[in-house]
């Protein structure tokens, strides 16, 4: 489903519905589209979506790290003047949205992480040696999900394009390197912010031990996991993901 992009100033997002805010963070190699399911559920349970499109290409590759991207995100609270939001983030997203939420708890009702980096992440290769290979990159894509089918050709066309072109990847793996480096063992345990852990049983780019270190280090943390599902369960079960994070909202009154 196409959405409509707003863009004002150096901010382009998507807004749709009324009722309190849920910023949705994309990973590194996922749009705005992985989040299709949630973006059509929630707005009719009287929330409200905003999917900002993160910088990943664009900025200096000097500033290309998630400390700028925690920071862009605040820039964007502030400019939307939102006084409270719900952060939901998938893979890097997340990694953003734990962030964010150390370094400003009091925006922050809530935050919801799913396939997030920030502890362990397996990336899909170093420095993509087969970049050039689109049956390798076709198969790396699959490896995300427990059903290769959720590989479409088009998600595997998006990310053969990302690898190959030089600029993005670049960027790619300047952000990977940064994920890595950025290791919030030694935050987790101060952060009180009510946080949702959603998890896929197979996950092989963030294992499912991952997920238990998350909700062992977070103290105020809930998990849920989903069975037969990879790294973006919000994608692979989209129903079941939005059953899990409507009553977690619920049971954390958010």
């Amino acid at each position: 489903m196409e959405y409509n992009l707003i863009i004002e100033g150096k901010f382009k997002y998507i807004e749709i519905g009324d009722g309190p805010p849920i910023i949705i963070l994309h990973g590194l190699m996922g749009g705005l589209s992985n989040f299709s399911g949630v973006i059509n559920f929630f707005p009719k349970k009287n929330y409200k979506i905003i999917a900002p499109q993160l910088p990943i290409y664009e900025l200096p590759l000097s500033k290309t790290n998630i400390e700028t991207f925690s920071k862009y995100l605040h820039e964007f609270i502030l400019f939307k003047k939102i006084k409270k939001v719900t952060l939901l983030g998938n893979s890097l997203g997340g990694h953003i949205g734990l962030l964010y939420t150390k370094n400003f708890p009091d925006f922050v009702n809530g935050i919801i992480i799913t396939g997030s980096s920030g502890l362990y992440e397996n990336s899909m290769g170093g420095s993509y040696p087969q970049r050039g290979n689109y049956e390798y990159i076709k198969k790396k894509s699959q490896e995300v999900f427990f059903d290769p089918k959720v590989a479409t050709k088009e998600l595997v066309d998006e990310v053969f394009e990302s690898v190959n072109d030089r600029n993005k990847l670049i960027r790619t793996l300047s952000i990977a390197k940064s994920a890595i480096r950025h290791n919030m063992a030694k935050d987790l345990p101060s952060m009180k912010t009510p946080t949702g852990i959603i998890w896929g049983k197979n996950d092989t780019v963030t294992p499912p031990n991952v997920a238990k270190e998350f909700n062992k280090l977070l103290p105020n943390s809930d998990i849920y996991w989903i069975n037969n599902c990879g790294h973006a369960p919000m994608m692979e079960y989209p129903d079941k993901f939005n059953e899990i994070l409507i009553k977690w909202l619920n049971k954390r009154k958010i």
